[in-house]
C-alpha cells in the first residue's frame, strides 16, 4: 500500500497566502480596469451676483447640485460677486480648467463676452438678454411666461377688488415678459382688472419689495404678483393673496401663496452638459428648454389652496394649459416695460 504524506501546517499556510495574494491582485486589477473605464467628471463652475438662496439663481444652483450628486460633475461656485469683479472670476474659472462656466451676464454683457472670446475652448452658458456669440457663448433665460399666464388667470379669478399689484426687480426683458404674460392671463378671466406695476431697482431687497407691496395694498390691491422676495410677506401681514414666481414658497406662506409659476433649470443644464461631454458645445440659445413642453417650467401644485379655487376657474386654467402643451395656444412674448393701468 502506497503511503500518503500529510501536508505540513506551514505548507498549507503558504498555499493559503498565495491564493489570497492572487485574489487581491485580481481585485486590484479589476478595480484599476473599472476606474479606467469610469467616465471622468466634468469640471463646472458657476458665478452668481446674488446669494444662491435668491429665487432665480437658486434654480441654476439646484440643477448643478443635482448633476454633482449624480456623480457627473465637479461643481464649484462663487456667490455675491460684484459686477466689477465678475470678469476676474470668469477668467479664474476658465484658467482652472473648468469645461463649463455658468452665470448671469445681464449687467456685465460686454465683459463676459470678452472673456469668452479669450477662452474659446471653454463653454460658457450665461443668462443674457443678448444673442449667442460664436463659438462658445451660449445664452439662456427663464422662459416661464406660459405658467405665468396660467397664474395670471388664477389671480384674475381670485381677486375680489379687481385690483392686482406687480412688484419686480428691474424692467428688463426677462421680467417684463413674465409680467405681461401674467397680466394677459388675468385679463382673460377679468377684462376689467386694473394693475399697478412697481420696480424696486434691486434683485434682492425684500424690505423694499415689501414696502412697495404695502403701497399697492393701501390702494386696493388684494392679489400681488411676487416677482421678488418680500412681496408675500406684505400680503401675509395684510391678509391678501400672492402669486409666486420661479420657486414655490407656499410652504412658507400656506394661507397666502395661491399659485406659482415654477422654473426648472435641469433640462437646460442637462442639455449643456451633454454637448460639453460630446465635444459638440457651440453658441446657442438654450431658452427653449425653459418651456413647459421641455418640462423647464410648470404651474405649481395647488397644495393648501386645493379646493379653495373655484372649480370653473380651474377648469379654464387646465384647458389653457392643455392648449399650451398641445401647441394650440402660444403665450405672446412682450419684452417692453409694463405700465400701471390702475386709476
Amino acid at each position: 500500500m502506497k503511503a500518503f504524506s500529510t501536508p505540513s501546517v506551514a505548507g498549507i499556510a503558504r498555499r493559503g497566502l498565495l491564493k489570497l495574494a492572487a485574489a487581491a491582485a485580481g481585485a486590484l486589477l479589476f478595480s484599476g480596469v473599472a476606474q479606467a473605464q469610469a467616465p471622468a467628471k466634468t469640471k463646472v463652475a458657476a458665478i452668481y451676483t446674488v446669494p444662491v438662496e435668491q429665487q432665480w439663481v437658486s434654480r441654476i444652483h439646484k440643477a448643478l447640485v443635482a448633476a454633482r450628486d449624480r456623480g457627473e460633475i465637479e461643481y464649484t461656485f462663487s456667490e455675491n460677486v460684484t459686477n466689477a469683479d465678475y470678469e476676474r472670476v470668469m477668467r479664474q474659472y476658465a484658467e482652472q480648467g473648468n469645461k463649463l462656466v455658468v452665470g448671469e451676464a445681464f449687467a456685465v454683457e460686454a465683459a463676459a463676452r470678452k472673456v469668452a472670446k479669450d477662452y474659446p475652448q471653454t463653454a460658457f452658458l450665461m443668462g443674457s438678454s443678448g444673442k449667442p456669440q460664436q463659438p462658445n457663448f451660449s445664452v439662456f433665460d427663464n422662459y416661464i411666461q406660459e405658467p405665468a399666464y396660467l397664474t395670471g388667470m388664477i389671480a384674475g379669478g381670485m381677486s375680489k377688488t379687481g385690483k392686482i399689484g406687480l412688484v419686480g426687480g428691474y424692467p428688463i426683458p426677462e421680467v417684463n415678459r413674465l409680467m405681461h404674460a401674467f397680466i394677459e392671463g388675468a385679463k382673460e378671466v377679468n377684462p376689467q382688472a386694473e394693475f399697478t406695476v412697481t420696480f424696486i431697482g434691486s434683485w434682492f431687497d425684500p424690505p423694499k419689495a415689501k414696502e412697495a407691496a404695502f403701497a399697492m395694498i393701501d390702494k386696493g390691491a388684494d392679489v400681488l404678483y411676487a416677482e421678488r422676495f418680500g412681496v408675500s410677506d406684505a400680503a401675509k401681514e395684510r391678509g391678501k393673496l400672492a402669486i409666486g414666481n420661479v420657486i414655490d414658497t407656499q410652504q412658507q406662506y400656506p394661507e397666502t401663496v395661491v399659485a406659482s409659476a415654477l422654473w426648472s433649470m435641469e433640462p437646460t443644464i442637462d442639455e449643456a452638459l451633454k454637448q460639453v461631454r460630446a465635444g459638440t458645445f457651440k453658441a446657442d440659445d438654450y431658452g427653449q428648454y425653459s418651456l413647459m413642453k421641455h418640462k423647464g417650467s410648470s404651474l405649481a401644485p395647488l397644495g393648501t389652496f386645493e379646493g379653495k379655487i373655484p372649480a370653473d376657474l380651474m377648469a379654464k386654467v387646465q384647458a389653457k394649459q392643455k392648449a399650451i402643451l398641445d401647441g394650440g395656444f402660444t403665450v405672446k412674448v412682450n419684452d417692453k416695460e409694463p405700465k400701471s393701468s390702475a386709476r
